[in-house]
């Protein structure tokens, strides 16, 4: 069997920019903020890569929707191994139902056998995309990976996912979906060749209107709040002190 994965990236706020709400409360200020891939999309692509590497994929297909910006996002996945893109162009906003949507189209359309996907973005943490696209496909998931192993024959997976009481191991067949967590893999820096090399690797475009999806939003954001400032620590001195402030505080 060719094992073709499908991985879509995410154009995020970078996790190191101090988020800023909009004056009017509707969302997250986005404008002149550092962009990037999504970290959980990035363990997904060196994952990816990683069984390339190994000889055992055919090919490796980056995925991302939205803006023209997130061109900058495929060009990046393609620096780390990815060996093409496609952009799904559009302005609307993008709920996990139209992602999952979008990708069981593109599953079928690329003929890919193997989902990999990071567990959540974290500018929504909605966690729902892999669950979803599963669902929609008709195929296995693995959500949480810590540790992927494909069989020699290339038609079953093992998978390793963390839950409550520890590790989960599970043999899924292919084709199936992955989503990967944090601890699966360290991925690499893009070196400057490959880099190089990205710019000439093709991008195709499409639209949710040409793979037949409706990406209208099913729910509406109705206001975006910070969180309560904490108040400042006090310090005490001795643990009587300490005894005093908790009961002072209720606590006790």
């Amino acid at each position: 069997m060719s094992l073709r994965i499908l991985v879509p990236v995410k154009r995020v706020i970078d996790y190191a920019v101090k988020i800023r709400i909009k004056s009017d409360r509707s969302g997250v200020e986005t404008a002149n903020v550092k962009m990037s891939m999504n970290p959980f999309d990035e363990i997904a692509v060196e994952e990816a890569v990683r069984l390339k590497e190994k000889g055992l994929v055919a090919e490796i297909i980056a995925v991302s929707m939205g803006n023209q910006q997130c061109q900058e996002t495929l060009r990046s996945a393609m620096a780390l191994g990815a060996d093409r893109s496609i952009h799904v162009e559009t302005d609307k906003e993008l709920q996990p139902l139209a992602v999952a949507k979008i990708l069981q189209s593109l599953a079928k359309t690329e003929n890919t056998n193997l989902l990999v996907l990071g567990k959540q973005a974290i500018d929504d943490d909605c966690n729902q995309t892999g669950q979803i696209v599963a669902g929609l496909l008709g195929w296995p998931q693995g959500t949480f990976a810590s540790k992927i192993e494909l069989s020699d024959d290339k038609k079953s997976l093992t998978v390793k996912r963390e839950v409550d009481v520890g590790l989960e191991t599970l043999r899924l067949m292919l084709p199936s979906v992955i989503t990967c967590d944090l601890r699966l893999n360290e991925p690499r820096f893009a070196k400057l060749s490959e880099i190089m090399k990205a710019r000439k690797k093709p991008i195709v475009k499409k639209t949710p209107e040409e793979l037949g999806v409706d990406v209208e939003p099913r729910i509406k954001i109705l206001k975006v709040e910070e969180p309560p400032t904490r108040p400042p620590g006090v310090k005490v001195d001795s643990v009587h002190a300490l005894f005093d402030k908790l009961v002072e505080h209720g606590f006790v």
